[in-house]
């Protein structure tokens, strides 16, 4: 008997978009582009293999294009931080975050309603929403935690109007820095979230300052010395002297 021949599955016409024309917040960019490369440096220093993407759709579902979200900010552990992807599919690339942060747009009503429902459909373990704008809006909270707790789902655990939340997936703290278009988020480290994780660009003027500061120590140390030796060579002089040429003391 001939084994019967294995089916393939039909074609997919589904029209999964890589990106949304749609207009942008200039501060949200500017949040981005300063925490996305900051939270890959924190991750890569501790050797902890992570992918940090920022705005692109991932789909949860197949067959429908509307079963998406694109986090502002998101983490997948073990993935290598070099991958390229334009969209993700759940069911091709088996991948689901561990860590998602919204930062609230001009649709706060949207992104304070709708951004908890689609992420617990997409199994994020853990989700952030940070508002900039949150004293202009009715009950706003600068910032919101959902953790994933049991059979529950995806359950709001903090609300508050505090500058800093801890992040249990990523283990550290997430602080906002600055007001009005100044807002910005880093990441702060220790029991509190008190430290900074240095930006590329402070530590690069952290080395130079330090390397200015090495150096100013050591022409200061051989200043000093030369004057210790110049004084030496005077008081050998005095008493290389004859008697009768010798200065009283």
């Amino acid at each position: 008997m001939r084994s019967p021949a294995t089916r393939r599955p039909p074609p997919d016409p589904t029209i999964y978009s890589e990106e949304e024309r749609v207009g942008e917040e200039m501060l949200q960019r500017w949040i981005m582009e300063l925490l996305r490369p900051l939270l890959q440096r924190c991750l890569n220093s501790r050797r902890s293999q992570a992918f940090v993407g920022a705005d692109q759709f991932i789909y949860w579902r197949q067959y429908d294009s509307h079963a998406r979200v694109a986090p502002d900010i998101y983490v997948i552990p073990g993935l290598d931080p070099r991958t390229r992807v334009r969209a993700w599919k759940l069911w091709v690339d088996q991948i689901v975050p561990s860590f998602a942060l919204e930062i609230v747009s001009q649709d706060w009503e949207k992104d304070y309603c709708e951004a908890p429902k689609r992420y617990d459909e997409l199994g994020v373990p853990e989700l952030m929403i940070f508002d900039p704008s949150y004293n202009e809006h009715d009950d706003g909270a600068r910032w919101q935690v959902f953790r994933r707790i049991g059979r529950r789902g995806l359950v709001r655990v903090e609300a508050t109007q505090g500058d800093r939340v801890r992040s249990k997936a990523l283990g550290c703290w997430l602080r906002s820095i600055g007001d009005g278009r100044d807002t910005r988020l880093r990441i702060g480290i220790g029991s509190g979230g008190d430290d900074l994780v240095p930006t590329a660009e402070e530590e690069e003027r952290a080395a130079k300052e330090a390397e200015r500061s090495a150096k100013e120590q050591e022409r200061a140390a051989k200043e000093a010395a030369l004057e210790r030796v110049a004084s030496l060579e005077a008081e050998l002089k005095a008493l290389r002297r004859p008697p009768g040429q010798r200065r009283p003391r």
